[in-house]
């Protein structure tokens, strides 16, 4: 382990799946926390209700990369309301933890995954529980929000 880093958010960071843009998405989100800079973009490509391709572009640590990569690699295949359940802890769990202090990282890609699946819903008129999207607008600190695993 490299400073507290698993073996799986090493390979992430240094070797990121699905980085990138894609051209004329179905969904963009992009979210970002003051407090350490990290920004994170997320675009979505939907094919009758499924994700077939999933990008991102990450400004940020190596956590912020990792879960970024992981968040996409979850998602990816699967029918939108799935990816909709993705949680900060099942990105964590997948990479075999994270350091305490870079929680909010997981929180950033669980947060950037829902922007852009509501992006999706917003401008393919897709109706939707605004429930589901509760506190995406806010700007906070993502620490308290992380569930601990």
């Amino acid at each position: 382990m490299a400073m507290g880093y698993s073996d799986k958010v090493m390979d992430h960071f240094i070797n990121p799946r699905n980085v990138g843009e894609i051209e004329n998405p179905d969904g963009v989100g992009e979210v970002g926390n003051a407090k350490c800079g990290d920004i994170m973009k997320v675009y979505l490509r939907v094919e009758d209700g499924i994700l077939i391709d999933v990008k991102f572009k990450t400004f940020g640590c190596a956590s912020a990369i990792a879960t970024s990569s992981m968040a996409t690699e979850l998602i990816k295949g699967k029918p939108v309301a799935d990816a909709l359940e993705l949680t900060n802890r099942a990105v964590v769990e997948a990479l075999d933890g994270l350091p305490a202090v870079k929680m909010h990282c997981s929180v950033l890609a669980e947060e950037a995954v829902r922007s852009a699946i509501k992006n999706y819903y917003d401008t393919h008129g897709i109706a939707y529980n605004p429930a589901l999207f509760a506190g995406l607008d806010e700007e906070h600190d993502h620490g308290d929000l992380a569930e601990e695993v």
